[in-house]
């Protein structure tokens, strides 16, 4: 037996009086309005990553707002494709034989994103794509929004988690460990109920904490794992940009790889539902051809300088002004004259029609872009 071992069997053989008690619902009635905890925790981590994201991208030269612009087409794309991607990994949860143990025949229930089911690469890929529609749109270039997001997008992850606390699934195998999930039964209504049905301790996400109270067992809250290591990997990403201003996408690919490295391994501790290839879990290979693929991406940008501030401004589609090649050879915005009522764009503006002092700003900028 390792020492490794040897500490962890007397850690997790510790009689502890506490653990950590899962919520009694994920659904609260306000009149025929349900409250659902998962969409709160998705819409939160949506406004942070729009916030945050925006300060970033404004940092390195962006114009206030554009993230939000792009939101339009970056939130619909990434809600679709995480929902995509888990229906089409899972489709026997929907598309199912119902004899079958662990199938299910409920097409409609593949469109019911409020009872959790957003396979993050989908998200990524789709929400990616959108994010390229809108850069293309507004002129921006592509790798400045992706790494302006970088660490909103991990942030946003971690407050995603929250959502699948209250809802009261994913967690990891059992254990005794002091800082264990506990599991209760969940009933329609609160009825009583017992140990019998427990089940895989996963319940619909309007039934509500049972009375008497039943524990189910404790478990290993992989949930928390992934919000911890999801902000270790955002204060990563900071520092690194922060420190070797890092070029185009090579903050997104730092984002990518430190969270796919996380995501592996606590991946193999979840005992939900999902298919298997040689033994493992599907996620864990899409974790490892990811982390490759943003390691080598790394490698191969190393070279890569980060772009010229000026030329991270962009257009506002619709306007007459549009932006202009300036006597240095970068391009900044062109603000009609009779655009005198815009004062966000006009500040801004003053600063980046000088190609050095729109540098300069963007130097100074970029030193405080993640402070608060």
């Amino acid at each position: 037996m390792t020492p490794f071992s040897t500490a962890a069997s007397f850690v997790g053989s510790v009689p502890f009086a506490a653990g950590i008690p899962s919520p009694p619902r994920g659904v609260w009635e306000v009149g025929p309005v349900p409250l659902r905890a998962y969409a709160i925790c998705i819409i939160a981590g949506i406004v942070v990553a729009a916030l945050w994201g925006n300060r970033r991208l404004v940092a390195r030269g962006g114009r206030p707002g554009a993230i939000t612009d792009l939101a339009v087409w970056m939130v619909p794309f990434g809600l679709v494709g995480g929902r995509l991607y888990h229906v089409i990994t899972d489709p026997e949860l929907y598309f199912g034989n119902p004899s079958v143990p662990g199938q299910n025949w409920n097409p409609w229930g593949a469109f019911a994103i409020w009872n959790g089911g957003l396979g993050i690469w989908g998200a990524i890929a789709l929400g990616g794509l959108g994010a390229y529609i809108g850069a293309r749109r507004y002129g921006i270039p592509f790798g400045a929004i992706a790494d302006a997001l970088a660490p909103a997008i991990v942030l946003a992850q971690a407050i995603g988690r929250l959502g699948n606390y209250f809802n009261q699934e994913l967690f990891g195998a059992p254990t005794s460990a002091p800082w264990a999930l506990e599991v209760f039964l969940r009933t329609p209504g609160g009825v009583a109920g017992t140990a019998a049905d427990c089940g895989s301790g996963e319940f619909p996400t309007e039934w509500i904490k049972a009375d008497p109270t039943v524990l189910c067992g404790t478990y290993h809250p992989t949930f928390l794992y992934e919000i911890v290591w999801n902000v270790g990997v955002a204060l990563l990403v900071v520092w690194a940009d922060r420190r070797f201003r890092l070029g185009p996408g090579r903050a997104f690919a730092l984002y990518v790889a430190g969270y796919t490295a996380g995501r592996g391994w606590i991946e193999m501790l979840r005992i939900d539902h999902a298919n298997h290839i040689l033994g493992l879990r599907l996620n864990v290979f899409v974790s490892v051809a990811v982390f490759l693929a943003a390691v080598i991406y790394l490698v191969v940008t190393r070279s890569l300088r980060r772009e010229d501030p000026a030329t991270v401004w962009g257009i506002v589609p619709g306007r007459p002004g549009r932006r202009h090649e300036s006597a240095g050879g970068t391009i900044a915005p062109d603000i009609p004259a009779d655009d005198d009522d815009d004062d966000d764009e006009t500040a801004l503006d003053g600063d980046l029609d000088d190609p050095e002092s729109g540098r300069a700003r963007g130097r100074e900028s970029d030193r405080d872009s993640d402070r608060a």
